[in-house]
């Protein structure tokens, strides 16, 4: 009896690729899919998998369609996904999560829960629901460098924290590694680049910039100074027309204010205009005033002259050399100064980092070895229970070894691990990527997969032809296998071995039909029509001896 909490309840599809309207709808336990060869078996599996994929081709669309919908419920009544919704933004439709995704020539659409998301969140779904193991898969499994996270995979719940603590610290001694490199390219300048740098630091301090506008001011009173001739000449005369002798503008501007006030006396209206003349008096004697000072005290300073030449001479050299402007200059200044002293700080700072380094390394070191340790540990462990089920999946001479050996300090540790394997007693372990026989290689995965369904939390698990190159006793085992799995999982499966199908809870039948069009049809197997499919898929076709066979297959 199933015990399984949470499963993959419907898929619809429309306008996908052959399939012009479509509703799956699947049960706890195991779901075969059977067919005819290239009758669009794998359709399904596919599109269960783009419901999650980052990445979606337009050429799923079926031809003449303006869109593809790929459609996904899920019957989740196992995991709290409260702080995932939120997260999101999506509505809790309670035990329901609906996944769909629109595809058009222009774009795609995704929506959880009719909220539309990004690819992240669809990821996140996968990881909790669902594991497909395809062609591409038993690839990957065969790869080395993947051993190691399927055995870390496998004892997470043992060393996996340590893991994690090792993943950090191995960040921060990367960090370090980088700072100990910039410090060391720092401090690697040359005596000459160095003493160069104190030279050009020493030729701006030595200027004293008052500001960045000190070439300015001091233009303007060298204008001044090399004028000063000129300028007396003008302000003294200008002062002198002013209020001069007899016939300057103030004497006569007296004349005219003393009359007008007298005018005024007579007509109010001229009062306004007194008091204008009376302010203009003030305001030409006070320039006058003024132009004369300013007149008195302007003289040949020589020496000023000579000192402003000099200066400007000294601040045009440096804005040559460092910038067109002494706001430049100064910039220039900042930066080589900020040069300077990181060369300085870095010299200082290596042994520090180096010192640093070493603890953290070392601190590594120590992790990688008690990972290690787990490890071998759990390699051993993993490695028996492998074997186990090699055996029960018709491989008794079969031997399987997790090797873990030493390794230079890395991201994941100082442990290299291959699967090694071999199916005959007379044959010494080799890697699993050396294993030639297609059944060997589908029993092999298939034990490596239940191992890893049974200590993973995955609710549904998808077998795309796990069954290649296997048949007899072999068969029996695989479909045996795959009952024990459904207890605790859902299983989807796609299969050519009537022995397997026949322990369907749910079988599903997969018809491709030509006329004027290819259309790819599904239908639910019961009673007759079942024992049908399993007598063809036994003699690849119905007879009395096949359908006494099915019959047999259902009833045992």
């Amino acid at each position: 009896m199933s015990i399984i909490n949470s499963m993959i309840k419907q898929l619809k599809l429309k306008n996908y690729i052959l399939i012009s309207e479509l509703t799956a709808n699947f049960d706890r336990g195991l779901n075969i899919i059977t067919g005819e060869t290239g009758a669009g078996k794998s359709i399904l599996i596919n599109a269960i998998d783009l419901a999650f994929a980052p990445r979606i081709s337009k050429e799923v669309i079926k031809s003449g369609a303006d869109k593809a919908v790929i459609e996904l419920v899920i019957d989740n009544t196992k995991h709290d996904l409260k702080m995932f919704f939120d997260e999101y933004g999506i509505d809790d439709l309670g035990t329901e999560i609906i996944i769909s995704r629109e595809i058009s020539s222009n774009s795609i659409r995704s929506k959880i829960n009719g909220t539309l998301i990004n690819a992240e969140a669809l990821q996140v779904l996968r990881s909790i629901f669902l594991d497909i193991h395809s062609q591409h898969q038993t690839y990957t499994f065969m790869q080395p460098k993947f051993h190691i996270k399927l055995l870390d995979s496998y004892a997470k719940n043992y060393y996996g924290t340590k893991l994690l603590e090792y993943s950090d610290l191995y960040s921060k001694y990367l960090d370090c590694l980088s700072a100990l490199d910039l410090a060391k390219q720092s401090a690697n300048a040359t005596e000459s680049q160095i003493d160069f740098l104190k030279f050009q630091i020493n030729e701006i301090e030595s200027a004293a910039i008052k500001s960045a506008d000190e070439d300015e001011v001091l233009s303007n009173e060298l204008a001044v100074l090399e004028n000063a001739e000129k300028l007396k000449e003008l302000t003294g005369a200008a002062s002198w027309a002013l209020n001069g002798d007899d016939g300057s503008i103030l004497e006569a501007l007296s004349k005219i204010k003393q009359n007008i006030l007298k005018a005024s006396s007579y007509d109010e209206k001229l009062s306004g205009i007194n008091q204008s003349i009376i302010e203009s008096y003030e305001i030409l004697k006070e320039l006058a005033t003024d132009l004369n000072s300013y007149s008195q005290k302007l003289e040949n300073d020589t020496e000023r002259l000579n000192q402003i030449q000099e200066r400007l001479f000294l601040l045009d050299k440096l804005k040559r050399k460092y910038g067109n402007t002494l706001e430049n200059v100064l910039n220039e200044y900042s930066k080589m100064s900020q040069e300077l002293a990181s060369i300085e700080f870095s010299t200082k700072n290596i042994e520090e980092i180096e010192t640093t380094l070493s603890k953290i390394k070392a601190e590594l070191q120590t992790k990688a070895e008690e990972i290690s340790e787990y490890r071998k540990q759990y390699a051993k462990v993993l490695s028996v229970q492998i074997q186990d089920k090699l055996a029960f999946l018709e491989l008794p001479k079969s031997k399987f070894e997790i090797s873990v050996k030493p390794k230079s300090l890395s991201s994941d540790g100082i442990d290299n691990v291959e699967f090694m394997i071999t199916t005959n007693v007379s044959e010494d372990l080799k890697p699993l990527s050396k294993v030639a026989s297609g059944g060997e290689i589908s029993r092999v995965m298939l034990a490596i997969k239940s191992i890893f369904a049974q200590s993973d939390d995955i609710d549904t698990v998808i077998f795309d032809e796990i069954d290649t190159g296997i048949s007899g006793k072999a068969s029996q085992s695989v479909a045996d296998e795959m009952v024990e799995l459904a207890k605790f999982h859902q299983i989807i499966l796609i299969t050519h071995q009537p022995i397997i199908a026949s322990k369907a809870d749910k079988h599903f039948y997969v018809k491709k039909s030509q006329t004027d069009l290819t259309q790819i049809d599904v239908y639910v197997l019961t009673g007759e029509n079942k024992i049908k499919a399993l007598a063809e898929l036994a003699a690849g076709e119905i007879n009395d001896k096949s359908m006494e066979f099915a019959k047999a297959l259902l009833a045992g």
